[in-house]
């Protein structure tokens, strides 16, 4: 059993790592945002707290957080492990989960951080776009349509991109990430479970560096 954590900012590909560990190991990916909504729409104590939060508009809590995380790991389809991707998000929530995990006999094995340098990354982002008929994505630079604007897939001619996909909004985020996330990086290192992967390598190679990590646990 590995539970393992992704660090990384928007865009990093740590969703494309976690369905291929999913895959390869049979670990069960975990987002506080689909957690709280399955906690809320089940009608759980924790789910109905977070609800009359979010009502409210306020944030939730980090001890709400955690209770979800909490109720999320007695469910079954974690018994062979899980992947936090996009929490902990801050040093608080990191040290709260570390004192909740061992009630559940459980701890993190490792911290995989998918480093990437933020003027590659506004780039690989902004220049992201989709077919508006079939979906398959595209990139301005990386990979192109073999005929220009029609889609290599249904052959449409009409394109899409996401309206957060600007260099503004990148930015912004990738500043809110940089303050609040990557003091996380510190705190892992300090307790000997950081490992750092090039976030900036192709897909293949991404997905080598974190099996090897992975598997490493394993042996």
């Amino acid at each position: 059993m590995s539970n393992l954590i992704l660090l990384g900012p928007p865009g990093a590909g740590k969703g494309t790592q976690a369905k291929i560990l999913e895959e390869r190991f049979g670990l069960k990916q975990l987002s506080t945002g689909d957690m709280l909504r399955a906690a809320i729409a089940a009608g759980t104590e924790t789910g109905l707290k977070a609800k009359a939060v979010m009502d409210r508009g306020d944030l939730v809590s980090d001890d709400i957080v955690i209770g979800i995380v909490a109720d999320r790991l007695d469910k079954p389809d974690v018994a062979k492990g899980a992947i936090f991707d996009g929490f902990p998000r801050t040093t608080a929530q990191a040290e709260a989960l570390d004192k909740m995990l061992p009630s559940k006999g459980k701890k993190i094995d490792s911290v995989i951080e998918m480093r990437v340098d933020d003027e590659a990354l506004v780039k690989r982002i902004t220049g992201r776009y989709t077919c508006a008929k079939c979906g398959q994505g595209y990139h301005e630079e990386f990979a192109k349509p073999k005929t220009p604007g029609v889609c290599d897939v249904c052959g449409g001619t009409e394109f899409t991109r996401r309206a957060d996909d600007n260099e503004k909004t990148v930015r912004d985020r990738l500043a809110v990430y940089n303050k609040q996330t990557a003091p996380l990086v510190a705190y892992y290192q300090g307790k000997g479970k950081l490992h750092v992967v090039d976030g900036m390598a192709d897909i293949a190679a991404v997905t080598q560096a974190v099996e090897a990590v992975v598997k490493g646990l394993k042996g």
